[in-house]
């Protein structure tokens, strides 16, 4: 009998630990430009999964948004998405979730997305206005205390496309800024931020400008900071 109930109380926890195991989700529809890198992020990112005991469901279905439906996962990633990618009801049904403490991360052009929807340039944080030719970059990584960028050096040069931003939003946490003077093409100055996260409308949002090319998603340093994103919006702190 005590070796029954040993194994059933084994059982149970085994089940608890599964029952515990966090999902996101990677939602990569696009309705302007497509990234070509996108199938390498969805694959880096379920493999990140993999590593760190985290599932990955992912789709460009945007009649997913349903708040029964996104209620499973603890994070929702929006992978170099572009345009209107949700309509009304869909923006309605993803604004309850994040109230009801859900996380959000997004990935490079997830700035250059709804921009007639107010309340997601605020959780995304910025929104998107033009970019030079790709190049190289340093990038000052101003708070090294936090889960996305710990283990980043304090200037990070690394070669990508370098957005600048028409509008960002106030109170962001900024963890990374771009120095202007090591590239062509900046327009925003001294003060021009390229990550940050925050908490939002009851739930986390993390955003990197980071991402644009298929070798990003093979850089251990870029995986690293993106994987600190998205254990921060599962709700990780450290």
């Amino acid at each position: 009998m005590k070796h029954k109930l040993l194994i059933l109380s084994v059982l149970c926890i085994l089940g608890l630990t599964i029952a515990a195991k966090p999902k996101v989700l990677i939602f990569s529809k696009t309705a302007g430009f497509h990234h070509t890198s996108i199938p390498a992020g969805i694959a880096a990112v379920t493999k990140l999964g993999q590593e760190n005991n985290f599932d990955v469901d992912t789709t460009t279905d945007s009649k997913k948004f349903t708040y029964n439906n996104l209620k499973q996962y603890a994070a929702v990633i929006f992978l170099n998405t572009t345009g209107d990618v949700l309509n009304d009801q869909q923006q309605g049904e993803f604004e309850k979730y994040i109230h009801a403490g859900g996380g959000f991360v997004g990935v490079h052009s997830a700035t250059d997305t709804e921009y007639d929807w107010p309340w997601y340039g605020n959780l995304v944080g910025a929104y998107f206005k033009s970019h030079p030719a790709q190049q190289t970059a340093v990038f000052h990584v101003v708070d090294r205390n936090f889960i996305a960028t710990r283990n980043l050096p304090a200037d990070w040069k690394r070669f990508d496309e370098l957005y600048n931003f028409k509008w960002v939003a106030p109170n962001l946490h900024v963890l990374i800024t771009i120095d202007e003077k090591s590239y062509t093409g900046g327009t925003m100055g001294d003060n021009h931020p390229m990550s940050w996260y925050h908490d939002y409308d009851g739930g986390r949002a993390f955003y990197t400008e980071l991402g644009h090319t298929d070798e990003s998603y093979s850089d251990p340093l870029y995986l690293g900071h993106l994987l600190g994103g998205i254990k921060y919006a599962i709700g990780a702190r450290r």
